[in-house]
């Protein structure tokens, strides 16, 4: 019985033997399958990444010729006094960098910048939000609100400047002859060409123009909200003022921060609109900075000047889109690369 007992203990405990072909009947080895050797994950590893940089070496290339390069010329360019012809040779230094602080011209661009960033923020984006929270709601006919009023932006800037052009012509334009028509002649005046009136009527034309891409933006977001928030709010009692605010709000503050930065950067390069409307004029009042930029580097034959603008210009949409990602779309972002690894 003890002989016994202790066979079936050591034949129970005994690493199993496993028949490798080739080789025969061997006690204490394991057969490894296929695919799961320790060299496997690392082949396809390399795999991966050689099939990747097949296929963004190309998308790289185009890049660096097309944007780096050019880049990189207009930084180097920006240091000389340069017509456009030939090799630019007439080095000044940092003298075109210096002149942008003193060139009232410039300087009045950096304002006009902000006070359409600053309309754009106040007014435009409200406006299209309010849009967006109506034509949520279920009302008939909606499509073809909606349709109705992203139209202009489907529009190509050219178009939509000559039209504006002739709306707002003063004395015989669309605009003064209605105004004339319903008794409000006073209220017409010199629009694109008065000093004091053409920045606010080139923002209205930008507000019709822009603000149905954002009112999209906002009403794919509300649609992504679930009405089961809504419908619990108003159970426990949330009139719509709250609802809009603690919960339609807080669930539309990603599409809300991607709207604002789409919209401060596209102010920052402002430019086919206002120069088939009024090319910067009267007397720069309508001017931006890559009008400003156009005008001295292809009208008066200053390049390095025109490209120290250009540098300017990339350096503080740079400086703004690294800060808005640092601080204001942090929140987005981690949860993005958060969701893509939780995936993986």
């Amino acid at each position: 019985m003890t002989h016994s007992t202790s066979t079936s203990t050591s034949a129970s405990t005994s690493t199993p033997s496993t028949y490798v072909p080739g080789l025969g009947k061997s006690t204490g080895v394991t057969a490894v399958s296929p695919g799961q050797g320790p060299r496997r994950p690392a082949l396809r590893r390399v795999r991966d990444w050689f099939a990747a940089f097949v296929f963004t070496v190309p998308a790289l290339v185009l890049f660096g010729m097309l944007v780096l390069v050019p880049m990189g010329y207009a930084f180097y360019v920006s240091f000389f006094n340069w017509g456009g012809f030939g090799s630019p040779t007439d080095s000044v230094g940092f003298d075109n960098y210096t002149r942008l602080f003193h060139d009232p011209v410039f300087l009045g661009d950096l304002w006009r910048g902000f006070l359409l960033v600053a309309f754009s923020l106040v007014l435009q984006l409200p406006f299209a939000l309010a849009m967006a929270v109506l034509l949520n709601q279920k009302l008939r006919g909606r499509a073809i609100y909606r349709m109705l009023f992203f139209a202009p932006y489907i529009l190509s800037e050219v178009i939509t400047g000559v039209l504006f052009s002739m709306i707002f012509s003063p004395g015989d334009g669309l605009a003064d002859k209605v105004l004339g028509a319903v008794g409000l002649d006073g209220l017409g005046g010199l629009w694109f060409a008065g000093q004091n009136t053409v920045l606010p009527t080139l923002f209205l034309v930008m507000t019709w123009k822009y603000f149905g891409f954002h009112m999209m933006l906002y009403l794919a977001g509300l649609q992504g909200i679930p009405a089961e928030l809504h419908e619990a709010a108003r159970i426990d009692g949330a009139g719509s003022w709250q609802r809009f605010r603690h919960v339609t709000l807080p669930l539309l503050a990603p599409t809300l921060r991607i709207s604002v930065f789409l919209s401060v950067i596209g102010a920052i390069q402002l430019f086919d609109l206002v120069w088939v409307i009024s090319a910067g004029g009267p007397d720069h009042h309508s001017e931006t900075m890559v009008i400003s930029m156009f005008q001295y580097g292809f009208k008066r034959y200053q390049m390095g000047y025109a490209s120290a603008i250009s540098v300017a210009m990339f350096l503080i949409s740079l400086v703004f889109a690294l800060a808005y990602q640092r601080f204001v779309l942090r929140r987005d972002t981690e949860g993005a690369i958060t969701t893509m690894r939780a995936n993986r």
